[in-house]
C-alpha cells in the first residue's frame, strides 16, 4: 500500500534528522549537518533492501517512489532559499563561490552529455 511507502519515508526522515543532529554535534556545528541527505540514502538503501527480499510490493513502491519524487525538489529549493540568503549576507566572496560552483556544474552536464552521446543508463 502506498501508506507504507510514506510512511518508510517519515522514519527515513526521522533516522537522516537525528543522525545529521548527531553528526552536528560530533563536527562541533550548531545545525543539523547532512541530515536530508542521510535520510534519502536510508530511502534508497531501504527500497533496495526490500525489493532484494522480494518484500517490496507495487503499492508500497509506488509510494517511496512518489514521495521520493516530491521530497527532493521541495527540500532543495528550501535549502537553496536559506542558501541565498546566507551567501548574501556572508559578501562578494561566497557569492562567486556559489556561482562558480552552479557554472562548472551546467559545464559537466554538458560534457558529459557529449561523452555519453545517446548512451543511457
Amino acid at each position: 500500500m502506498a501508506i507504507y511507502g510514506t510512511a518508510l519515508l517519515a522514519l527515513c526522515t526521522l533516522l537522516g534528522a537525528a543522525l545529521g543532529e548527531l553528526l552536528g554535534h560530533v563536527l562541533h556545528v550548531k545545525a543539523n549537518v547532512g541530515g536530508v541527505g542521510l535520510a534519502m540514502l536510508l530511502l534508497i538503501a531501504a527500497k533496495a533492501w526490500l525489493a532484494r527480499r522480494g518484500k517490496l510490493t507495487p503499492g508500497l513502491r509506488l509510494g517511496v517512489e512518489f514521495w521520493g519524487l516530491m521530497y527532493i525538489p521541495i527540500v532543495v529549493a528550501m535549502a537553496a532559499q536559506q542558501n541565498v540568503l546566507a551567501a548574501l549576507e556572508g559578501g562578494p566572496m561566497v557569492v562567486i563561490a556559489g556561482i562558480s560552483a552552479v557554472t562548472l556544474c551546467f559545464a559537466l552536464v554538458a560534457v558529459l552529455g557529449r561523452v555519453m552521446g545517446g548512451r543511457h543508463g
